[in-house]
């Protein structure tokens, strides 16, 4: 049976400069490789991915809360640069050095605000939520996703409330209910569905305030520049994957400068997990090349 994921090896909170703690969870050997992981929408530390990969690979696969969600204290009207800012202080003080970097799903504005200032050595963007909120994609978007992307463009303020309404058990039932079933093979191995409960029950543990500022900041237009990103970067999309990108990051890859776009046959969201070496694989490569 296929292992998609594994508890995690350490876990822990860093004190940072204004007094908030961020936790994070690893995987793999203390002295491997750092690769930094922005987990997707409202889940903790808990849900890494790589299973046995980490391990094999040498890798030091760190995975962090953003603040609100799991154990990191909130920083309410944070923005992209303010979390940059965070991951480069943990960096610091988890001896990370400029790590790599991935962003799975609504984590990769994240990681890419990471790469744009320059904490990132190398970025894996996977099964990336795109920015709907450029205006190339309006035509391709449905009308509900049109003009929820356009009310919170508009008045971010007035639809945070609106995510704050959203739950644990809302976030599952929506990702079980919109994905493929190439992809709910994965979501619903038992042993893969009681880390993923886990995860999204940790990160709704303080509200759902962590979770709603990250969507508003996601589902808006996107206020760092891509075409300035200069560390080396993968964009990979399963080519089943109909919820994070219009066109499976095409756009997304032409706006950054060398950027290799790979969209895999065979399955949809659950990349991340099925594809794990061949994503650190190349990750590690460009990492290395970019050093």
């Amino acid at each position: 049976m296929t292992v998609y994921v594994d508890a995690p090896a350490r876990l822990g909170e860093s004190r940072l400069s204004d007094g908030r703690l961020l936790g994070w969870a690893e995987w793999g050997p203390l002295d491997g490789v750092p690769v930094l992981l922005c987990p997707g929408a409202a889940t903790s530390r808990w849900l890494g991915f790589g299973a046995g990969v980490v391990e094999a690979l040498g890798v030091r696969l760190v995975s962090v809360d953003r603040p609100g969600l799991g154990v990191s204290e909130p920083a309410p009207d944070r923005t992209f640069s303010d979390f940059a800012g965070d991951i480069r202080q943990l960096c610091v003080l988890r001896g990370l050095g400029h790590p790599a970097v991935v962003g799975n799903s609504q984590g990769a504005p994240f990681a890419l605000a990471c790469a744009g200032e320059g904490v990132a050595s190398a970025l894996a963007v996977v099964s990336g939520a795109d920015e709907v909120a450029a205006p190339e994609f309006a035509p391709a978007l449905a009308a509900d996703l049109r003009a929820l992307v356009e009310r919170t463009a508009c008045d971010p303020d007035g639809a945070e409330p609106l995510f704050a309404g959203f739950t644990a058990d809302a976030m599952w039932d929506m990702v079980m209910s919109g994905s493929p079933g190439c992809d709910l093979a994965v979501y619903q191995d038992p042993d893969f569905a009681a880390v993923y409960r886990r995860a999204l029950n940790e990160g709704f543990d303080q509200g759902a305030a962590g979770y709603a500022r990250d969507t508003v900041l996601a589902m808006g237009r996107w206020p760092f520049a891509l075409e300035e990103i200069a560390v080396p970067v993968d964009i990979w999309y399963g080519e089943q994957d109909a919820s994070h990108s219009p066109d499976n990051g095409a756009l997304l890859a032409a706006r950054i400068p060398g950027a290799q776009h790979r969209v895999v046959p065979g399955i949809g969201g659950a990349l991340l997990w099925t594809h794990a070496e061949p994503i650190l694989t190349s990750l590690l490569e460009e990492s290395s090349a970019g050093r």
